[in-house]
């Protein structure tokens, strides 16, 4: 996406392993995701004015891993000039590299940007394009091997090992009854001003091959914490604590609860973040950003997407 100044929109889809990360976001002295790539930045266009800033569609807690993260910088003109110049030393063949692609290379191939985040692609942004508030849907996985699974010590980063025998079945009768626009502060850690308000759009339980218990979860967006909360409801269910109408009567509360824990992070794994078409991409960015009421109460709410 182009502006009239010569400026760029860039859309960067990343992976990153979130055992090495205190989370997304910038954080002083911690090491972040976004503070990883953002420095890497930093590097590339310390010559062409202040370094930029990235924007993602969800931010996601210490630990939690990502296959399928989106987000956007915005480049001026300057910036954006500077990487459609071929570096001496790359030669000739270097000026028939997209300076997206050369952008992609070197933030994965700088000083300091280690193999646990990798930037899998960057392309110019259609117009109208928001990483953050224009998505319709996040999904995330979450992966739990119980006493029945085979435990794969290679996914032991990814995967909760969880000491108890869990009836899948009472775990996805429950998960059930949680779809839909609901409000769901009983499984949200409280942010000021964001409202937890969502779109629960699917909520399921399947065992893999080697009988490892995967959750697939999508909604418009997931406000703090509400993922790893209610996989860890969905456990309690499944090992005989809470019965399986015990999910939707706590978020009918709408109030936190001890009736559950809340599951570790690190089984937990964004998958993926859908967009619309390119022609709705500006209006459902407006429309995110927009304030809408609170379901039955007529309380205005503003939505805040985070992961």
């Amino acid at each position: 996406m182009n502006d009239v100044t010569g400026a760029v929109r860039l859309r960067l889809d990343i992976a990153y392993d979130g055992s090495g990360f205190s989370g997304w976001a910038r954080q002083t002295d911690l090491r972040t995701v976004q503070g990883v790539l953002e420095a890497a930045l930093a590097t590339i266009v310390a010559r062409h004015g202040a370094a930029p800033t990235i924007t993602v569609a969800g931010r996601t807690d210490a630990g939690v891993h990502a296959i399928g993260q989106v987000a956007h910088v915005d480049l001026d003109a300057d910036q954006w000039a500077s990487l459609r110049r071929p570096h001496r030393s790359k030669g000739a063949a270097a000026a028939h590299i997209a300076p997206e692609s050369a952008l992609r290379k070197r933030l994965n191939g700088i000083a300091g940007l280690d193999s646990d985040v990798v930037v899998t692609r960057i392309s110019i942004a259609p117009a109208g394009f928001d990483a953050r508030f224009s998505p319709i849907w996040r999904r995330y996985e979450y992966r739990v091997a119980d006493t029945s699974a085979v435990r794969d010590p290679r996914r032991r980063g990814h995967t909760l090992w969880y000491p108890a025998a869990l009836d899948e079945r009472a775990m996805e009768a429950a998960a059930l009854t949680l779809l839909g626009l609901h409000d769901f502060a009983t499984f949200c850690k409280p942010r000021d001003g964001a409202t937890t308000i969502r779109t629960l759009q699917e909520f399921r339980w399947t065992r893999d091959a080697d009988g490892v218990l995967v959750a697939a979860l999508q909604a418009d967006a997931f406000c703090h914490s509400m993922v790893r909360a209610m996989v860890g409801g969905a456990l309690a269910v499944g090992e005989g604590t809470l019965e399986p109408s015990a999910l939707d009567v706590l978020r009918r509360a709408e109030t936190r609860t001890s009736a559950f824990k809340v599951a570790p992070a690190k089984g937990l794994t964004l998958v993926e973040v859908g967009y619309p078409p390119d022609d709705e991409l500006a209006a459902r960015a407006q429309q995110t950003r927009a304030r809408r009421a609170s379901p039955g109460t007529g309380v205005p709410a503003v939505p805040t997407p985070t992961g």
